[in-house]
């Protein structure tokens, strides 16, 4: 899938449960690991950066500027927030 993220936007701590691959296609994504939202914690990945988050592993991203990142991966996809509350899905 391939999203278009707005400059400032912000994804909570998540976990997928299967092997994630980020291919960043315009912009800067910046992405962290952990339990909890922490910006000093991000490492920013600019155009034509690619990454693979495990299965299972916590983490976020949050962007500075317009970003289109695609995601691929084996399926089934899905997103668990680490704190349901953040589910934008559920508001």
């Amino acid at each position: 899938m391939r999203l278009k993220l707005p400059a400032n936007y912000k994804i909570p701590p998540h976990w997928h449960p299967a092997d994630e691959h980020v291919t960043v296609i315009s912009g800067t994504l910046n992405m962290g690991m952990g339990d909890k939202f922490d910006a000093s914690k991000g490492n920013a990945l600019p155009v034509g950066s690619f990454a693979v988050m495990p299965a299972k592993a916590n983490h976020f991203a949050f962007t500075n500027e317009e970003t289109v990142i695609q995601l691929h991966g084996m399926g089934p996809w899905g997103i668990t927030y680490v704190n349901p509350a953040d589910d934008p899905t559920e508001k």
